[in-house]
């Protein structure tokens, strides 16, 4: 089957050069000037440096090209994700769509899977997911993945065709926890970086790790997760590696905000906009989620660190 990445940020790039492995890869990018720099250079120097591009990569700003594709990638920022489908509605028409970012949106607090579903009903979605970074990937590093898809029978036939040398696949229907665990680790990874960055030590980060993914799973399971999901890669997996590398996006964004320094505009944070989503919905729904409320505020101005931590470690003394 062909398979074509829409998307060519670092992960998307990362991901085209793995699947080259198995084959011709189609990569999209929005930009014609990128498409053709990259294509000429064969390699993506401003998101992945250093990477070269296999012979089996045709890189394009042409979204026709991307028609031809059997399966399509999703590499895309969440909150950018609807607005991507929309415009391209009619060229992803009746595809398999395999998303790949990892969030809530925050206008619906719907998952990407959700939004596919809305905006072109007719397509086949599945969410890849897990603890990963784009460089890993495309440099050949051993990385698994989850693999989740509603419909058993072709989770099965993309666990398949999407697995590499060295990309391991583990499938599950669970669209809902893959969903859940993947954006919401992004929240508490923000504010283990912000704990490292205030200098609170490597205790106070295991405290927020642990007790964040207590918060994790007590708002996945109200929205219908299974607890197995949640232990798994998309969940503690993809928890523990986002908060304890300086090569996620969202915990570097945390340790600026300990620091007090600016952090580069021009990077995505998928946990600041899931952050303030994850805390409108525990707002509505009564759920007690102390650590994303403060990192939702943090992120946002609302808090200082030093407030921040005062907050959390005043609250009421309880049970585990």
């Amino acid at each position: 089957m062909s398979v074509a990445v829409l998307g060519a940020g670092a992960f998307g790039t990362a991901l085209a050069i793995s699947l080259a492995g198995n084959g011709f890869v189609t990569l999209w990018a929005r930009s014609a000037e990128h498409a053709i720099h990259m294509e000429n250079s064969r390699e993506n120097s401003a998101r992945l440096p250093n990477v070269p591009l296999p012979p089996a990569i045709s890189v394009t700003s042409d979204i026709k090209d991307v028609e031809a594709a059997d399966i399509v990638l999703l590499a895309v920022p969440m909150q950018k994700l609807r607005a991507a489908l929309t415009e391209h509605a009619s060229n992803l028409a009746g595809k398999t769509l395999v998303v790949c970012c990892k969030g809530i949106e925050l206008t619906t607090g719907l998952g990407p899977i959700s939004v596919v579903r809305q905006t072109i009903p007719n397509a086949s979605p599945a969410l890849l997911t897990g603890p990963s970074f784009a460089d890993d990937i495309a440099r050949g590093l051993p990385t698994a993945l989850t693999l989740a898809c509603g419909d058993a029978d072709l989770g099965k036939v993309l666990q398949t065709e999407l697995t590499t040398a060295n990309l391991r696949l583990y499938r599950t229907t669970d669209v809902i926890g893959a969903e859940l665990g993947g954006a919401l680790k992004n929240v508490i990874a923000i504010g283990c970086g912000a704990a490292i960055g205030a200098g609170l030590g490597d205790s106070a980060r295991a405290a927020l790790l642990t007790r964040g993914f207590a918060e994790m799973q007590r708002f996945a399971l109200m929205r219908g997760a299974k607890t197995d999901t949640l232990m798994g890669l998309s969940g503690l997996g993809d928890l523990v590696l986002t908060c304890s590398s300086e090569l996620s996006r969202n915990y570097r964004f945390g340790l600026c905000l300990g620091q007090n320094r600016p952090f580069d505009t021009h990077t995505t944070v998928e946990g600041v906009a899931t952050a303030r989503a994850m805390a409108e919905i525990a707002v509505a729904e009564g759920l007690d989620m102390p650590i994303s409320v403060t990192v939702a505020d943090l992120s946002h101005g609302a808090y200082s660190v030093p407030q921040a931590i005062q907050s959390l470690l005043n609250r009421p003394l309880k049970e585990e």
